[in-house]
């Protein structure tokens, strides 16, 4: 389920949604759902007993090597809702193993369905070595595809496409990394003895990143797999997320190493993919509201955020297993204390006045923040035109994001909530989408005049949000100004809500590449509020 982490991450980002609309839309009409098929079903509630694998066809070929195709169905469940399917493939002909992973997932944000596709496939040889790789991701308004090719001395050649643009880069492949076949090829040797531990540098081209991966044999356990029980094998995979904490899976495996049901934590979330018949995977879907999932109660109301000076909040772990990882910054200072407790100061600092643009020193880290990537592509005419018109003549840099901030609130005209996560290009195109639509074109719009800046995930404090009260998923933007980090939150400012204040917790920062926000993955649903000291300050 190589796939499977990008769709965690997306499935974070689509519960990222606080305050970025004023009045509910209009309900779609859903299908009716479905009784959740985890619950104990009536035998003629029983989804379709999912058939034998049958055994690779063998085609004659001129060639003296065989074709196999193998296709596998599995339904996937999100706290007992069934919200999707996945397929897994894998055909080998010509010499190569092509492996291919496609996982789609539907789900409600406040009665509007998003739907997330993401599709992997590895092209390796019979050996297991990579060849190539390829990822489609349908996540925003338009389909978003990154292909790779081995090259010479490791060098792998990768192609972006979006938008009927191509973006062409090089990276040197991870040694030792194993993707798909070589994965397979090496749990087929190591077997399936209880106790058996070993070790896996995993490259998921759906993340662009090798992940170290600690796998274990467990005991055979009796699996409920849809109504039918199954004597299973249990595999359980800790994946470590770079800066982010692990990701722990279990997988119960059949006799010949397949893998028949998968069970994965995600956010506070059990997500559940299990085998089963092609007509069930693809059938109809319950209906699961996120929203409710991501919102966390305040221990007191916040109001006139922004005559705040600072507000300090005491963060405890739900689970005693939990490590919160929560980053510091110029606005947010972290501090651990007893029993995994954590608390956090959010000072909001103001942009200094006199600060030019753009940007002329030499930190590699604001270096990088200035550059164009595939989410934030500060190089297109649009975004730079935009961007431009918001600026003015002005060429003093607080001044210049605060009319950003203010121009992307207004520029963004459908403040919906069924974009799953866009690209920067995609919204200016637009002009729809939510708060993470809001802050990849804030952090595009600043880069494009030479102003650093950053996409930021993490709460928000909202009064009223669809009838809500709390803390939920949010997104804003960050801007070097003068020194030091500067929040802009486009979607509150455009909602009548202020802006940036000291009611928003950061959670992960990056330059819009959902990879970048693991930490969201591992610690969203993973803590609640103890305590709120709100600083007026004179």
């Amino acid at each position: 389920m190589r796939a499977w982490y990008l769709v965690g991450v997306f499935l974070v980002l689509a519960l990222v949604a606080t305050g970025c609309k004023k009045e509910p839309e209009p309900v779609p009409e859903e299908p009716v759902p479905t009784k959740s098929a985890l619950e104990k079903p009536t035998p003629e509630k029983l989804a379709p007993e999912k058939p034998a694998l049958e055994e690779p066809t063998l085609k004659k070929q001129t060639s003296e090597e065989a074709t196999v195709d193998e296709t596998e169905h599995f339904a996937v469940f999100i706290e007992g809702k069934k919200v999707g399917y996945a397929i897994q493939r894998r055909d080998v002909a010509g010499g190569k193993v092509t492996t291919s992973e496609k996982v789609s997932i539907t789900m409600s944000r406040d009665n509007v369905p998003v739907t997330i596709n993401t599709t992997e496939t590895s092209i390796e040889t019979m050996d297991g070595e990579p060849l190539g790789f390829e990822v489609v991701q349908e996540l925003g308004l338009m389909t978003m595809k990154v292909s790779g090719t081995m090259g010479a001395n490791g060098v792998v050649n990768l192609t972006m496409t979006s938008m009927g643009t191509e973006q062409k880069s090089t990276f040197e492949w991870p040694s030792g990394s194993v993707m798909a076949e070589g994965l397979r090829l090496l749990t087929l040797k190591k077997g399936l003895e209880e106790g058996l531990e070993y070790t896996a540098n995993i490259f998921s081209a759906s993340i662009m990143q090798a992940l170290d991966a600690e796998i274990s044999v467990g005991p055979k356990r009796n699996v409920d797999l849809l109504g039918r029980v199954v004597t299973l094998t249990e595999v359980v995979t800790i994946v470590k997320m770079p800066g982010a904490g692990e990701i722990i899976s279990t997988t119960y495996v059949d006799e010949d190493l397949r893998t028949q049901k998968v069970i994965t934590p995600i956010a506070g979330m059990q997500i559940e993919m299990v085998a089963c018949a092609k007509e069930f995977a693809l059938g109809k879907n319950d209906v699961f509201e996120v929203i409710d999932k991501m919102f966390l109660a305040s221990p007191v109301p916040l109001d006139n955020l922004g005559s705040v000076k600072s507000i300090t909040y005491h963060l405890s772990p739900t689970k005693q297993t939990a490590n919160l990882i929560i980053p510091s910054n110029d606005n947010q200072s972290v501090v651990g204390l007893k029993n995994g407790t954590v608390m956090v100061t959010v000072r909001p600092i103001a942009a200094r006045a006199g600060a030019k643009f753009p940007y002329k020193g030499d930190d590699k880290t604001i270096l990088e923040a200035m550059q164009p990537t595939r989410f934030l592509q500060s190089d297109h005419k649009e975004i730079i035109a935009l961007a431009r018109s918001a600026v003015g003549r002005t060429n003093d840099a607080a001044e210049a994001v605060g009319r950003i901030e203010a121009f992307v609130g207004k520029y963004i005209k459908n403040k919906g909530l069924s974009i799953g996560y866009a690209s920067a290009a995609e919204v200016a195109a637009s002009r729809e989408g939510d708060c993470s639509e809001h802050a990849v074109l804030s952090a595009a719009m600043c880069r494009a005049v030479g102003i650093p800046a950053q996409m930021v995930v993490g709460i928000a404090y909202v009064k009223d949000f669809a009838g809500r009260q709390g803390f939920g998923g949010h997104a804003w933007a960050q801007a070097y100004v003068g020194g030091k980090w500067v929040g802009l939150d486009a979607a509150f400012k455009g909602t009548g809500r202020g802006g940036y204040d000291a009611g928003h917790i950061a959670l992960a920062v990056g330059n819009g590449e959902p990879t970048d926000f693991f930490n969201l993955v591992t610690t969203l649903g993973q803590f609640k509020i103890d305590k709120i000291t709100v600083n007026r300050g004179n």
